[in-house]
Parts: structure tokens; C-alpha cells; sequence
């Protein structure tokens, strides 16, 4: 058996709001006993590296040094010294000082002098911060949004997310946003430089086919389609034409076990 990457999803796959899915650490222990260097890959911008470590500790998954979030993808589009406005969590204020950027908060008094606005998943978004980031944007910032996910699965059904915020802002600011997350390229750089590049036969596994599923087509690797998150056991894929799926599972445990018996 050849070990290869394979890189999950956390939210839908591994855990619902940080609830463990039946199965799920067996599974990345099982994979890791066998060779496989398992990556948690996340769209969820909002916690910083550490937190994500942390709360992954908390269920029984080491993770120190595997964890990407779109986050760090959205840093990639700004440049050391700009200033950006942040209409995020604590983890894209975390991305943006690791670049060498200048976060400015969204309720700052003077938001005039903005290169780029960032927009990520957070819970306080409310009509003052789609007019500061909208203001800035029509006055020649960059629109970057971490992701462009609709919505956030958790335990009692989806809610909005990231992508419906920054909906909301560019719908204001009349321009389309630079998306950083899965599956554009940015968060792809993220993990081949991690990972020092990223053999075909490596496997993203997630439960948004127009995400993960579209991220492994950029990616050049295989995709396996959980059905514990946005997409549900029975539901049709809308991207069928655009996403290959390898494998269509309930679940992270069964994936593992599809990885193990045919390796």
C-alpha cells in the first residue's frame, strides 16, 4: 500500500458545529495508522489555525500543522503594508497579520484609505458593515471573499454562510468578489506548498460537490462525496457534468474503509 494525502473537509465531514459524525476520528486514526498524512481543509474562515487545532484536539484528533482554512487562501490576494478591511472572524485577522497586511476593523471610524475589504463567515454582520465594506469597495478596494459557501451545515440543519454575507456586499458594491476558498486556485496553492505538491491519486473528501467536489477537479485528485453534510443520502448532485466522483458514501468511516480495502 502507497500512502497518499488525503484531505477532509471538517464541517459535514468530520463534525457538525464541532460534534463529532459517528465514526469519523476512528477513521482519520484508521487512515493514519496506514501511512496517510490526513489534512483538514476548511472553507470555515472564522476560527484562527490554533482554535481549529484545538477543537479538534477536543474530539480526539491531533491535527497541529494540518489544518488549511480559506483564511489563509484570502491572504494570498493582498500584499505586505495594504490595508484591509476585515468583515471576518478572528482567523482572517490572523491570515492578513501572518502576510504582512494591515487588518482594519470593520467599525473603524476612517475606512477611506482600504486596498481590499475581506469577507468571511461571522455572526455580527449586520446593515453598518455591508455599508463600510460596500463604501470601500466603490472607492477602489478589492472585493475578497474567504469562500462563497451559501450556507454552514450544523446539527439542526444548514445556516447561512460565508458566501451569503458576502452576497449581500457585492450585490451593494455592484462588483463580483475574488474568491480565495474551495475550489479556486488560491486555497489549491495553500495545499500543494503544505504539502509540497499533491500526487493524482490523493483524495478530497467532502460533502459539497460544488465545492470539494469541484476543488479536487482543480486540485487534479480524486474526490469522495459524503452524505453527513449539505448533501443528503438520495439527493441528486446538481454539478454531476462538472464533478467526478470516485467514490459516494455516507460517511468519513466509510470512506476510510473504501481507501484501506482497495489500497
Amino acid at each position: 500500500m502507497t500512502p497518499v494525502p488525503v484531505l477532509c473537509d471538517l464541517d459535514g465531514v468530520v463534525w457538525l458545529a464541532h460534534r463529532p459524525i459517528p465514526g469519523s476520528v476512528e477513521a482519520i486514526a484508521a487512515l493514519r495508522a496506514r501511512g496517510h498524512r490526513v489534512l483538514f481543509v476548511t472553507n470555515n474562515s472564522s476560527a484562527t489555525i490554533a482554535d481549529q487545532e484545538r477543537a479538534l484536539s477536543d474530539v480526539g484528533v491531533p491535527a497541529e500543522g494540518d489544518v488549511v482554512t480559506s483564511a489563509l487562501a484570502g491572504a494570498r490576494l493582498v500584499e505586505a503594508g495594504e490595508r484591509v478591511l476585515v468583515c471576518g472572524g478572528p482567523g482572517v485577522e490572523e491570515a492578513i497579520g501572518a502576510r504582512g497586511a494591515i487588518s482594519i476593523p470593520h467599525d473603524v471610524a476612517d475606512s477611506s484609505e482600504i486596498d481590499a475589504v475581506m469577507v468571511g463567515f461571522h455572526r455580527h454582520f449586520d446593515y453598518e458593515i455591508m455599508r463600510r465594506a460596500a463604501g470601500a469597495v466603490r472607492r477602489g478596494a478589492r472585493l475578497i471573499a474567504t469562500n462563497d459557501d451559501a450556507t454552514y451545515p450544523t446539527p439542526d440543519g444548514p445556516i447561512p454562510g460565508g458566501g451569503s454575507i458576502v452576497a449581500a456586499i457585492a450585490t451593494a458594491a455592484g462588483v463580483d468578489p475574488s474568491i480565495a476558498g474551495k475550489p479556486h486556485a488560491p486555497m489549491a496553492a495553500v495545499v500543494r506548498d503544505l504539502l509540497g505538491g499533491l500526487p493524482s491519486d490523493s483524495v478530497m473528501v467532502g460533502d459539497r460537490p460544488s465545492t470539494d467536489g469541484l476543488f479536487a477537479r482543480t486540485l487534479g485528485c480524486r474526490y469522495a462525496l459524503v452524505r453527513s453534510g449539505v448533501t443528503p443520502i438520495g439527493a441528486r448532485i446538481d454539478d454531476a457534468e462538472l464533478v467526478e466522483v470516485h467514490v459516494d458514501v455516507a460517511d468519513l468511516a466509510a470512506v476510510a474503509r473504501w481507501l484501506i480495502e482497495t489500497a
